[in-house]
């Protein structure tokens, strides 16, 4: 089976199964991987399931759109690589991906 790991700020480690057609914040609230919040519930409205993605998957995931980009712009820890989970819809080609979770969400 396919698999994500999510890496918390503290270096404790989440391996998550990927089910196709779910975003990545789903697969972290299934799995009750700590720090991502998802208060919103995945409508790219609040940034509280802000992650940054390891550099080797930022092409396999596609970009982040203007109302993403909005929402990360105020967040306290965004980054090159930093996207909001709720954006991305995860495929078994995402197997093995890294995503890391900041020490604080919005």
């Amino acid at each position: 089976m396919s698999s994500i790991t999510f890496i918390e700020h503290n270096g404790n480690q989440h391996q998550v199964d990927i089910e196709e057609g779910k975003s990545v914040m789903q697969l972290a609230m299934d799995n009750g991987v700590p720090g991502v919040d998802a208060d919103c519930g995945g409508s790219c409205a609040c940034g509280t399931c802000h992650v940054i993605v390891d550099k080797s998957w930022v092409s396999a995931i596609g970009s982040a759109n203007d109302d993403e980009n909005q929402m990360l712009d105020m967040t306290p820890e965004k980054a090159e690589t930093s996207r909001l989970s709720c954006q991305i819809t995860a495929t078994d080609a995402m197997n093995g991906m890294v995503v890391r979770i900041p020490e604080f969400q919005m």
